[in-house]
């Protein structure tokens, strides 16, 4: 895994929460707290989840084979996609269970000091691991907002364990609320109230991180940005005068497929055509080091063809909106119907 795969922020997170299990599961068998059971099961759930985003990251380095010829990248995407459900499953189900049974045969906690120490030190302890996962982000994130880093990054391990400690932190505070307030009252109920509440957030949060994976495994583009460098890239101005229409697909959140066809003269020969291809490859990955793989089919623009689609501004020399620009069409050499740029316009925005 690249270091922008945040594997100092999953290393971080896994030594926090191994050693917050441990002291949770502790507390509880001193106190009886059913918020510290959740608790334990929820960071023992959470060490789980690290150690299944390091195995993919381990994974997704395998070299590409005749059966896997594109490589193993998407793996990561797999194992944030488990991640999910193990969080849903083993953290939130289960804490809607104990919370459940605490509401309805309800008792005292014993041993207050220990699930109130525990939890201090436990929002001590993932405070450090928050700060770390945002730290590591900061790195990538650039000017994109946090709503948008996770719902955008390519690479899931970050968004992963940013949403993770987030949620940590939120069901600590939920649970010393419900522990305070039963030994307030003197009412367990307000124990199982927490517990039941720490198990709606991981519940939510889980449904997040698995529409979020979900997207990633089915394929997402590059982003606007880019697009738009490859796009630069591609034309030379003199062999390719432009790009008729272009696919991206992120193989892994470090490796892009781009498949273009892009306009030549028609009175090109073949190998001044292979050459230009050869450069603007080249051009490519300089600019968008990720781009892996590409493929550039060349073709004769033919702007009476294009004109005659669905949408004819997306011909080259067109605009995004549909809307015709001042500049030059490209060439005009005569061509077939398959020359037009197909619709619908090309993804560049992730969205999940």
């Amino acid at each position: 895994m690249s270091a922008s795969g945040g594997t100092k922020a999953i290393v971080a997170a896994l030594a926090a929460n191994l050693a917050i299990a441990v002291a949770k599961f502790v507390a509880f068998l001193f106190s009886g707290s059913s918020s510290m059971l959740a608790e334990s099961v929820h960071s023992l759930a959470d060490s789980g989840n690290q150690g299944l985003l390091l195995l993919g990251g381990k994974k997704a380095q395998r070299e590409a084979t005749p059966q896997h010829p594109f490589g193993y990248g998407r793996e990561r995407y797999i194992y944030a996609f488990l991640v999910s459900i193990v969080l849903f499953s083993v953290g939130g189900m289960f804490a809607v269970y104990e919370g459940y049974e605490k509401i309805k045969h309800p008792h005292a906690i014993e041993a207050w000091y220990w699930p109130v120490g525990v939890l201090v030190f436990a929002i001590i302890a993932e405070s450090f691991s928050f700060r770390t996962a945002i730290r590591e982000s900061n790195e990538t994130r650039g000017s994109l907002s946090w709503t948008q880093f996770v719902r955008r990054a390519k690479a899931p391990e970050l968004p992963v364990v940013l949403l993770e400690d987030l949620g940590a932190l939120i069901g600590l505070v939920l649970a010393l609320a419900g522990v305070g307030l039963a030994l307030g009252t003197g009412n367990g109920v307000w124990d199982g109230i927490g517990t039941l509440c720490i198990g709606i957030l991981l519940i939510v949060i889980a449904i997040v991180l698995a529409a979020e994976t979900k997207s990633l495994l089915l394929g997402e583009a590059a982003g606007t940005d880019q697009v738009d460098k490859i796009k630069a890239a591609v034309v030379d101005g003199h062999t390719v005068t432009g790009v008729i229409h272009m696919r991206t697909l992120h193989l892994g959140p470090e490796e892009l497929l781009v498949a273009a066809k892009i306009a030549v003269q028609h009175d090109d020969t073949a190998a001044e055509v292979a050459n230009a291809i050869n450069a603007a490859e080249s051009r490519i990955r300089e600019a968008v080091p990720i781009a892996r793989v590409i493929y550039l089919e060349p073709d004769i623009y033919n702007a009476a063809a294009a004109a005659a689609g669905v949408n004819p501004a997306k011909a080259l020399g067109g605009t995004p909106d549909g809307t015709p620009d001042a500049t030059p069409a490209g060439p005009t050499a005569a061509g077939t119907p398959g020359d037009a740029p197909d619709t619908p316009a090309d993804p560049t925005e992730s969205g999940h």
